[in-house]
């Protein structure tokens, strides 16, 4: 139920005021989102003093708009990016129907709910070592007729999954290590270090994902995660260490970067030097 302005509760002039002090960009949006989410004035009165003390809006609301759907957002969990909406749109146009889509470090399951949604049904399995994450993921990729599972990466996914999985999605954090305390307070203050911290170059879970996606991903199956265009190099590197066949996707209206590794069909050709290099001479 939206709240409407009175005397006894703030008016959205002084809420755009107050958030604008705050440092708030889109304070108007902000305050018509705020309004309409808030159950009571008192309600919307602690809504704004979250948001005043910086927490990000999606923690304040409980969801985020992530490709069309409204997924659900628990305070402490990685708020999905506007331009990871790339990342599942690649997707999207490799996966056939019904394809077995697993997300890792699926942190609140918006990639794996999104992508599934977009192919209208698909089996999908969800995993991150985050504890809060997976209570947020469960509601929803549970809602999207998934299962999510507690653990590190593959570790916890059913054993016979391997040599299934059509599309992987690893939304792996790829921060480096040094370069946390430069996030936006937003992200370092309020969302996991697990879920930011991709180790001395950013590319440390990575490599652990791409050791063992071939393994995991059927003949023709794809492997993709979004990384920034500085590290997109090396990415592809280790992509084609795993055994897998790289190409980079770049968004310059999303400023997002994508690799996708595929996993060569029996017959066909792996990956060489001189293939990684012609990437990034095309």
């Amino acid at each position: 139920m939206s709240v409407s302005p009175s005397p006894s509760s703030l008016s959205q002039s002084a809420i755009v005021t107050r958030l604008r002090a705050a440092g708030c960009v889109f304070a108007e949006d902000e305050a018509q989102l705020l309004i309409s989410t808030a159950r009571t004035p008192d309600d919307l009165s602690a809504m704004v003093d979250r948001r005043i003390a910086g927490l990000p809006l999606e923690h304040v609301v409980g969801w985020a708009e992530f490709c069309g759907l409204r997924v659900a957002v628990d305070p402490g969990v990685f708020v999905p990016r506007r331009r990871t909406e790339f990342l599942v749109g690649q997707a999207t146009a490799l996966a056939g129907p019904g394809a077995v889509v697993v997300d890792l470090c699926c942190g609140s399951g918006a990639l794996g709910a999104a992508l599934v949604a977009g192919l209208d049904g698909g089996e999908l399995h969800a995993s991150d070592i985050d504890p809060a994450a997976v209570r947020c993921a469960r509601r929803n990729v549970v809602a999207a007729g998934g299962r999510v599972y507690e653990g590190d990466l593959y570790a916890p996914l059913p054993a016979g999954l391997r040599g299934r999985v059509d599309v992987l999605l690893a939304n792996v954090p790829y921060v480096p290590t040094e370069e946390i305390e430069l996030l936006p307070a937003e992200a370092r203050v309020h969302e996991a270090l697990v879920a930011l911290d991709g180790g001395a170059d950013g590319l440390d879970v990575l490599r652990r994902v791409t050791a063992e996606a071939s393994r995991w991903l059927a003949p023709g199956g794809c492997l993709l995660f979004e990384t920034s265009e500085r590290q997109a190099p090396r990415a592809v590197e280790t992509v084609a260490r795993g055994g897998l066949v790289p190409r980079v996707a770049t968004s310059d209206e999303l400023y997002a970067t994508v690799v996708i590794g595929t996993r060569p069909l029996p017959t066909g050709p792996a990956a060489t030097s001189s293939d990684v290099a012609q990437l990034f001479r095309d």
